[in-house]
């Protein structure tokens, strides 16, 4: 079969590789889409040692079920998938509570991050892993798996907060924030506030139901200010798509006391919280912070309802697999407007 994979750090390879069998629990899929994150990107930069290589990159995956290995029931071929990428350990406090994404023993992995993944023509995943996604695009069943479910988790983190009349600023409207404007539309009655560099993002931000829209630079957070009112009133809800530095310090500026900060980019910005005092705290009293982390299998099957009946659809820009290294250095210069899909 045809694969695509991290030969070195930093290195792409096209390779061709034995088509592998099911063993038992698990199921071959025949990869119908895979999602291109900017986690992949994370996963390439990242040092010799702290990923296995060589690996077939691709954790957002759908396909159709083409062999079922011993002891797997509930499985046909012909069966069309998404895949939980997650795999934690199923036995820990967590994992027991549905939370893998909190697991207390496996350290972070998965599919396509500590064992091949979906950029591939074929993957073997456990059955545990699967969601039926019936007829749904197998291109837009694909980034369901991250760029929807790592925004859903972030705003069900949110949800006491997301309170009718309330207001949600969205910064980054990439591949995750164009999600999540669409999952606040559909599950809350927030005023939400779209932020980011570019125009583009920001008209399709408006296009799937933002409120207000504000372009990111020296006047942000005076603009956002204009729309939630001066300190200590503000956002109730600020969910960072970007991480970095300039996005946390317009986070931290806007959010109201009491609110919520939810950080899901990855840039490597630094939040700074300091309790003090006697001079303006560097985030708001009763503010909380949370990192979320991608979510869980229920909250994914629930993305995935939202995805059928039309209420969340991503924006995609699709590739064959031979592009996939194409696809990958777009996304790093920032020409991907909302998802890459690669199609085997």
């Amino acid at each position: 079969m045809r694969a695509v994979r991290m030969t070195a750090p930093g290195v792409l390879e096209q390779a061709e590789l034995p088509t592998p069998a099911a063993g038992p629990g698990e199921v071959l899929l025949r990869v119908g889409a895979v999602g291109a994150c900017h986690s992949d990107l994370h996963i390439l930069d990242a040092p010799a040692g702290i990923f296995p290589i060589p690996l077939t990159l691709g954790h957002e995956i759908a396909g159709i079920v083409d062999q079922v290995g011993p002891g797997v029931s509930g499985w046909s071929p012909g069966d069309r998938t998404a895949v939980y990428g997650i795999i934690g350990c199923g036995h820990c406090r967590a994992c027991l509570r549905g939370l893998e994404n909190q697991c207390r023993v496996v350290p972070v992995g998965g599919i396509g991050l500590s064992r091949d993944g979906g950029l591939a023509e074929y993957v073997v995943v456990p059955a545990s892993r699967l969601l039926h996604v019936g007829d749904l695009d197998l291109s837009q069943a694909a980034p369901l798996t991250d760029a929807g479910l790592t925004p859903y988790h972030a705003i069900e983190l949110a949800r006491p907060k997301l309170r009718p009349g309330t207001a949600c600023v969205v910064i980054g409207i990439g591949g995750l924030g164009h999600m999540a404007v669409q999952i606040l539309v559909a599950t809350t009655a927030v005023r939400i506030i779209a932020v980011d560099t570019s125009v583009a993002a920001l008209e399709l931000a408006s296009r799937l139901g933002a409120h207000e829209v504000v372009q990111a630079g020296p006047d942000a957070v005076e603009q956002i200010r204009a729309l939630v009112g001066p300190p200590p009133d503000g956002a109730d809800v600020v969910l960072d798509f970007v991480g970095a530095d300039p996005t946390l310090i317009t986070a931290r500026q806007v959010v109201a006391t009491g609110g919520k900060l939810l950080l899901v980019g990855l840039a490597g910005g630094t939040l700074p919280v300091r309790p003090v005092a006697d001079e303006p705290p560097t985030v708001p009293l009763e503010t909380g912070v949370v990192v979320p982390f991608w979510g869980t299998r229920a909250e994914l099957q629930e993305v995935i309802a939202l995805g059928q009946v039309g209420q969340l659809h991503a924006d995609v820009q699709t590739f064959p697999l031979e592009r996939a290294p194409e696809a990958y250095e777009a996304l790093r210069r920032g020409e991907i407007h909302g998802r890459a899909v690669i199609m085997p």
